[in-house]
């Protein structure tokens, strides 16, 4: 990972901010009900970064986007809605600003005092932020002396407001950007090794290119949920009712003899927790060999034999990186497998011996539902950027920040 700009250098460039503009990308995508913010982890996530500009005085604008308004304004995406939410989680009185370019936004800057916060209007609002349009990336920009950037979901994005404003301003990762990435570097950057993946969720297509290159970057990668299914089916097993992509069995056979071209071993459940429905606690319930399963019946969860051997692998694991559940983690007694490998990794890293990093929204969820989140090393709640950090790409936003 190239090196980039975090907040630690920014006195030795810029001088004393008090007084200065700082345009600080966050994520205030936040869910919402009845017009109130159901979860404030993401604001709590930006708070670091804000105190602190706020704090050595700099006029904080905070910049971000809000649903999928498509160029137009909504009065039921304003981010005006997100106001009384940022100012509960920072303790402070915050600035809503109607615009995000112009004389509105300079008027307000005017206004704020050394110290100051607010928040501008919803950036795709304007048909220039997701065409990552030069021309608004400076009119925003106009109004400034520095940006910031905390938002790393929406890293992967080449928008005016994530990529465009680090070309015409300096530049710099926030605190929550900048523990995402020394995290990120930690897990496949620069990872100590043995490193172990796990990999779930329902559908192989959607983490095909998760796979391919996870293969050519870890030792053990540890095959989950949905998934497990096509790439037993592609070993000639059985799978009966199971959710299986058939037509992907060739493709996960090429993802076997890659893996087994770089030297990682791929773990797939030999035992598996079945049942002829998907309801909690079924009569039908069973475990059994995977090649035993009846023609009626799905695979819901791996086995208990398959979950402890896993277990017995991230033992002889430094470094682990989970994206997606083993199993229907939702519904009881299918979380099985995922609630004791988590607790296994929970466990470890406590201790000392692994260093976990795991992403996305099932993710953390099951990991919650394990009583396990809390122990891990990092937990990233980048959805799309942290599948393609995973995918090996290059994330436009972050490619910005390099120094």
């Amino acid at each position: 990972m190239s090196a980039f700009k975090t907040l630690d250098t920014l006195g030795d460039d810029l001088g004393d901010v008090n007084g200065k503009v700082a345009l600080v990308r966050v994520d205030l995508n936040l869910p919402m009900q009845d017009g109130a913010v159901t979860d404030d982890t993401r604001i709590r996530a930006a708070l670091p970064t804000i105190l602190e500009l706020s704090g050595k005085g700099a006029k904080v604008l905070l910049l971000a986007h809000f649903g999928r308004p498509k160029g137009e304004r909504s009065s039921t995406m304003s981010l005006s809605m997100v106001v009384g939410a940022v100012e509960k989680v920072l303790g402070k009185e915050v600035m809503f600003v109607p615009e995000i370019a112009g004389p509105v936004v300079a008027q307000s800057v005017g206004i704020l005092r050394a110290g100051d916060i607010a928040i501008l209007e919803n950036t795709r609002f304007w048909k220039g932020e997701e065409k990552n349009d030069p021309e608004l990336a400076q009119a925003i920009a106009a109004n400034a002396d520095f940006y910031v950037n905390d938002a790393f979901s929406a890293a992967h994005r080449a928008h005016a407001t994530t990529e465009g404003l680090a070309r015409v301003l300096p530049a710099y990762a926030g605190r929550s950007m900048q523990a995402e990435l020394e995290a990120l570097d930690k897990a496949l950057g620069n990872p100590e090794k043995p490193v172990a993946a796990v990999v779930g969720g329902a559908k192989v297509s959607s983490k095909l290119e998760v796979l391919k290159h996870l293969v050519t970057m870890v030792d053990h990668l540890i095959i989950g949920g949905g998934m497990a299914n096509t790439f037993l089916a592609a070993k000639g097993v059985d799978v009966g009712k199971s959710l299986c992509e058939h037509d992907l069995t060739d493709t996960a056979n090429e993802i076997l003899a890659a893996a087994d071209a770089s030297g990682c071993t791929v773990h797939l459940p030999y035992d598996v927790v079945v049942s002829k429905e998907f309801a909690a606690n079924p009569p039908s319930l069973r475990t059994c060999n995977v090649h035993e399963v009846e023609a009626d019946e799905m695979i819901l969860d791996a086995g208990p034999a398959a979950a402890e051997t896993l277990g017995d692998v991230l033992k002889n694991c430094r470094t682990l990186v989970w994206n997606g559940p083993l199993g229907a983690f939702e519904m009881a007694p299918f979380d099985a497998a995922t609630v004791a490998l988590a607790k296994t990794a929970a466990a470890l890293t406590a201790e000392g011996s692994l260093v976990s990093v795991a992403g996305g929204g099932d993710t953390v969820a099951a990991l919650n539902h394990a009583g396990a989140a809390q122990d891990f090393t990092y937990i990233s709640t980048a959805g799309g950027a942290f599948l393609e950090w995973m995918e090996g790409k290059e994330l436009p936003g972050v490619a910005a920040l390099s120094a």
